[in-house]
């Protein structure tokens, strides 16, 4: 709910208005979003990148799609009543090493071969870094997610000392300092796993980023979503 009233600069409190709308699968494997919601029939369609990627626009599409498709799934779509939808907003958090901007508007628009000022269909993400030094008066509204990036942060300064054991180091670092403290007691063994697999994809992606770049290609390199923040998102859903 902090996420959500942050984003949108509501007060909500009440976590039983909100219905917890989330692809589990779909027309393929990778048919799985990060968090969605419906809230006063909004639906909030969340995401998280470690890894930037400019298709976000056209990956919400695809997530939309099916949303819709099982919203009206009992609905005449032939017929003469009009049909009423939620409301989309896309939001992606992003955290990676990358700089980028403290916000940023992705178009779908801007992935048409075809430029046209009046697209007949747009779709519009807007990307907040939340990395530390990074909007700082949204993660105030937003204790989780900030300290979730103190937790991240400590993880890369572990890293960067040359730390043996930087995602342990971290939890213990955060427990003693009361963030993510009860969350991270309960579950340090899956965040443990999650952030190892997490770390060991985005090492295998730099390696990769580096052999594009010295063969003269500049593809870049989707990695998959941050399974910790999935957690804390549903967590903090309830």
């Amino acid at each position: 709910m902090t996420y959500l009233n942050a984003v949108n600069n509501t007060n909500y409190e009440n976590p039983e208005d909100i219905q917890i709308f989330r692809l589990e699968k779909g027309i393929s494997l990778s048919m799985r979003n990060d968090a969605s919601l419906i809230l006063d029939m909004y639906l909030n369609i969340y995401e998280h990148q470690s890894t930037y990627s400019p298709n976000m626009p056209l990956r919400s599409l695809l997530y939309l799609a099916e949303m819709y498709k099982i919203l009206v799934k009992d609905k005449d779509l032939y017929g003469r009543t009009l049909i009423k939808i939620p409301t989309p907003k896309f939001v992606v958090f992003y955290n990676g090493t990358e700089e980028r901007p403290s916000v940023e508007t992705l178009r779908l628009s801007d992935a048409f071969i075809h430029k046209t000022d009046t697209p007949d269909l747009e779709l519009v993400c807007t990307v907040y870094n939340i990395n530390l030094g990074k909007n700082g008066e949204f993660l105030k509204k937003c204790p989780v997610l900030a300290e979730y990036m103190q937790f991240i942060d400590e993880i890369r300064q572990n890293e960067r000392t040359g730390d043996e054991r930087p995602i342990e180091k971290a939890i213990d670092w955060c427990i003693e300092h009361d963030i993510l403290r009860e969350f991270l007691k309960e579950h340090r063994s899956e965040v443990l796993k999650a952030m190892t697999i997490d770390m060991t994809f985005e090492r295998r992606e730099e390696l990769i980023r580096r052999d594009e770049r010295e063969a003269g290609r500049e593809e870049g390199l989707a990695r998959g979503r941050e399974e910790l923040l999935k957690a804390l998102l549903d967590l903090y859903q309830d």
